[in-house]
Formats: C-alpha cells, structure tokens, sequence
C-alpha cells in the first residue's frame, strides 16, 4: 500500500470511528424517552453529565497512555468500551445503574477512542495539514448528531430503549472495532509526502515539548483560557437552543436548529482546519471569536425560525472551529511527540466549560425568565478570548532551551 493510500485510509478510518463513538449525542432522545417512562429529569440527565466528565478525564489519561503505546491498543479498548456500556445500559433499570453504564463506562470509552484518532492521523501527514486533518477527524463527531438522533428516535418508537441500547452497542463492535484495528502510527523512518510548493516557516518544527515543559509556558494558560471561555459560550447555545427558540420565537417544534447546529459544527471543523493550515490557528480563533461574540450580542433579538437558523448555524461554526483549531495549535506549538498528552491537558479546559455553560444558562433562566443574562455573560468571556488571542504568541525552540529540563 502507498504512503497516500495508507495515509487516507487511517484519517477515514478516524473520521468513521468518531462517527460511532459520537453516540453522546443521541442522549437527548434517550433522556426523553426515559423522562417519559416516568424517570425524573435529574435521574435523565445525570448519565449525561457523568459520561461528559469521565469523557474529559479519560482523554487526560489515554493521551499519555497512547504516545506510550501507540494507538491501536488504546483505541481498541475505548471502543470495547462505548460497546460494552450500551450493551449493559440495555439492561439498566435503575438510575444508578445507567450512571455507571453509559456514565461512566460508555463516557471513559469515548474519551479514550478520541484520544487516538487526532495523533495517529497527524502523524501520517505532513505538518502543512494539521489544520484539514484534525477538521476531518473532529467533523466525524460533529456528524455523529446528524444520524444518531434521528436513528436513536427510530430505534426507541420500533423496539423499545432497552433494545435501541444493545442495538447501538452492537453497532459499535461491528463498525467501530474492525476499523480501530487499521489504526497505527508510521514507521519510525517515515516521512509523509511534501506538498507541491510548500515554503517552511521560520523555526518551524523545532519544538517538542512534555506536557510538565508545557505547563510551564505562558502559552499554556492562555490556550486554556482562549478554549474554556469559547467552549463554555459554545455549550451555552448548544444544550440550550431548542428552550430558546420557545422563549424568544414560541417555536415548539425547533429540532431542525439541532440539526442545523450539527451540521454547522462539523462544516465548522473542516473550514476552520483547511483555513488554519493557511492563516494560522491563533488567527483562526480570532476570527472565530469575534463572529461568536457579535453573535451572542445579537442572539436575544432572534425572534424567528430565520435568525434562530442564522444563529444557530454562527454558534455551531464558532465551537466547531475550536474542536479542530486547538489541536493543531497544540501540537504546533509543542510538538508531535507528546501530542496526546499535551492535548489531553489542555482538553481540561473543554470539561470546564461543560459545567459553566449549563450554569451560566440555568442561573439567567432562573433570575431572569429569559436568556438576555447569559447571552451578555458569553460575549463578555468572548472578548477575552479576543484578547488573549491577539496577545498569544507561538513557543519558540530558543525560549524552551532557556527553561530547566523537567526532572
């Protein structure tokens, strides 16, 4: 097989295997179905919140593991996972047993399968590409709402949500786990295909660095900050739209902005990737920042099924862009080494987010009868994103040599 060929082959079969694994996506049908069978919607919800947590923390760990191990032992693992907790949450009766299936078990899984796909692929193309390689590889996620959705409605009107659990499990191992066994790393002497006219960047490719280096540079925090902030205004918009299209245009049936918002986040990922390969991630970002920012500014004037749309789609661009620009930073600014630790680091600020997103939301909500406050609050985070994005510069190899080893 050649170099291109087995190159396209590992970037498809990541975007395919995110695809799978995006089955968090489909909870909000679950939850409905589980609210409807008379579960509270804190019971409902709890598997969700859990399983984004163990998503977060799981990354973290199997970042590390998979510079260490490769990726296909990792990856094999993480999609046993998300199989063998929908198998088991076919069986869950009880709350606290859905918790510890899909929370905990599918949530780990899925983590520790996203924590490979990035890596691997990166590493199969050149340094030019990052940018188009992670957008692909995070649009599979972004797609995964599209049809899993509608599948998982499907599914639970025609057989039951105990069988749509096992059915959806079942489907992972098919489809998941024979495409995670094609994934590996490169040879140790393989160097991936210049582009034709390609020009390298002053000192580019000079930096490698351990997350305990990374955490030493003021890049770092700023990254963090720039992702967590983003992230949180992103989050805001996504788990709360179709409350929103009811408050502010009395739209009761507003799926379609779920899926405008899907297909948006994951165009946003591709776009955003192939322009950061061109312009720069910081300056990707920047754009991105300030369109979501004028766009929380606008959103309490959306009225209408037209500007919800128009809304909807701006929210989805700016936290898709975030999904395949802050990888690529990551491993421009610290190199492919350690990538996956590294990310899974700075992946913390993605979990943060997770938690004031929904917060900031439920408290304007709470105070205010509408969602005037949170917008206000996200624009606000979004422009010290501004900020700290005009103010972020690139690590320089001669600044690392100037720091301590780590012991």
């Amino acid at each position: 097989m050649s170099k291109l060929n087995k190159a396209t082959g590992v970037l498809a079969a990541g975007f395919f295997i995110n695809m799978c694994i995006g089955i968090l996506y489909a909870w909000s049908v679950f939850k409905q179905s589980l609210v409807e069978q008379g579960w509270s919607n804190a019971d409902a919800s709890m598997p969700y919140t859990v399983a984004t947590i163990c998503f977060a923390l799981s990354l973290l760990v199997a970042g590390n593991l998979q510079d260490r191990m490769g990726p296909r032992k990792v990856l094999i693992l993480g999609t046993i996972m998300v199989a063998v907790g929908m198998i088991v949450s076919s069986f869950a009766t009880t709350p606290m047993t859905l918790l510890l299936s899909f929370g905990v078990i599918t949530g780990s899984g899925i983590g520790i399968g996203y924590a490979c796909l990035s890596p691997a692929a990166m590493k199969w193309f050149h340094p030019s590409k990052k940018g188009l390689v992670n957008g692909l590889i995070a649009a599979g996620f972004g797609l995964a709402a599209v049809y899993l959705a509608p599948l998982t409605s499907t599914l639970i009107a025609s057989f039951g949500i105990n069988t749509s659990f096992l059915i959806l499990g079942l489907g992972v191992l098919a489809i998941a786990l024979p495409l995670a066994c094609t994934i590996n790393n490169p040879p140790a002497d393989y160097v991936p295909e210049t582009p034709a006219g390609y020009k390298a960047k002053s000192g580019s490719g000079q930096v490698s660095m351990g997350w305990r280096e990374m955490v030493k540079t003021p890049q770092f925090y700023s990254l963090w900050l720039m992702y967590a902030l983003a992230s949180s205004a992103g989050l805001m918009v996504i788990g709360n739209i179709t409350s929103i299209a009811v408050k502010q245009a009395n739209l009761t049936q507003a799926a379609f902005l779920v899926v405008v918002l899907a297909i948006f986040n994951s165009g946003g990922r591709v776009a955003a990737g192939i322009l950061s390969d061109k312009i720069g991630g910081v300056r990707t970002l920047l754009l991105a920042f300030i369109m979501q920012g004028i766009n929380m500014a606008m959103f309490a004037s959306y009225d209408n099924e037209i500007m919800l749309m128009v809304g909807a789609a701006m929210a989805g661009v700016g936290y898709g862009t975030l999904l395949a620009v802050f990888p690529s930073i990551t491993a421009d600014y610290y190199g492919l080494k350690n990538y996956g630790g590294n990310y899974g680091v700075l992946y913390t600020a993605w979990g943060v987010s997770g938690f004031i997103g929904p917060v900031v939301a439920a408290t304007a909500v709470d105070m205010t009868g509408n969602y005037v406050m949170a917008y206000s609050i996200c624009a606000g985070m979004l422009v010290v994103a501004v900020v700290l994005a005009l103010v972020t510069k690139p690590v320089q190899a001669k600044e690392i040599a100037a720091e301590p080893a780590a012991a």
